[in-house]
């Protein structure tokens, strides 16, 4: 049975400002890399430092604004990213002797990222494996897919930063909206989480960007997309997209046993 929105608002209660969402189950700065990496289709091994450290900057930027928890080890990967770049831009003479043996300044950063691609691979394919060993409990048989209509879709979880990409999305569409002066008041996460929760299905799901429609400002924005980091780590919701350029759709799950408690070490109820 799902946590209600009440039961959910009694836990705790926090000032936005006072409040880094904890992201211990999501990417980290290599995941990051090679996320920027395929959507860019680019070769590993011949890593365009420009183009890659600025993409990186910008998540970065709006995680800082975002106050995300996991921004010091991003900080240290984009001070590496910018030493890679600077000595890519700055030309060296080499001698013909010397050549062979100086090291292509990405080439560290390179077996990292295959080193991590591949227990990331390794890791991703168990976890097929049990997705798969459990769907062959819950799959749907013919009458059902008659009943629904059609097939059944496939769809796959969102990574942190197809998250982060559908939020700049928002933010973006946000600055063409002309200007509407409101009261200033300033929602908490928890009280937003309680209105999500009161939107969200456990059948029926809704798309990303609505649960944006209501906000008016910049802060409205930052704290919705806030609340549904914090529901993800709660395990309130499950967050999925059909495909990379489909519409990311959100559904209510039944809260497990295991899931985490809520922030600032207050024991849910």
């Amino acid at each position: 049975m799902g946590l209600k929105a009440s039961e959910f608002s009694r836990d705790f209660e926090s000032v936005l400002p006072q409040y880094p969402v904890k992201l211990e189950n999501f990417e980290g700065p290599l995941d990051l890399l090679l996320h920027l990496i395929k959507k860019n289709e680019i070769n590993v091994y011949d890593i365009p430092m420009a183009l890659i450290t600025d993409q990186y900057l910008v998540y970065l930027e709006l995680m800082q604004e975002l106050d995300l928890d996991v921004v010091g080890e991003f900080l240290v990967m984009a001070a590496t990213l910018i030493h890679i770049k600077s000595r890519m831009l700055v030309p060296r003479i080499e001698d013909e002797d010397e050549a062979e043996e100086i090291e292509d300044p990405r080439d560290a950063l390179v077996r990292r990222l295959l080193e991590h691609q591949k227990y990331k691979a390794a890791a991703e394919l168990l976890h097929e494996r049990e997705t798969v060993r459990s769907a062959q409990w819950i799959r749907p048989d013919e009458r059902i897919s008659d009943l629904v209509d059609g097939e059944i879709e496939r769809e796959l979880e969102v990574d942190l930063f197809s998250l982060l990409k559908a939020f700049q999305s928002v933010l973006a569409r946000a600055q063409l909206r002309p200007g509407i002066p409101v009261p200033e008041l300033q929602l908490s996460i928890e009280e937003r989480i309680e209105q999500i929760l009161e939107k969200l299905s456990d059948s029926k799901a809704r798309g990303f960007n609505e649960l944006f429609n209501e906000d008016v400002n910049r802060q409205d924005l930052i704290t919705t997309f806030l609340a549904l980091l914090e529901m993800i780590r709660l395990k309130l919701i499950r967050v999925f997209q059909g495909g990379t350029l489909d519409p990311i759709r959100i559904y209510k799950r039944a809260r497990p046993s295991d899931a985490p408690h809520s922030m600032g070490g207050i024991e849910d109820g």
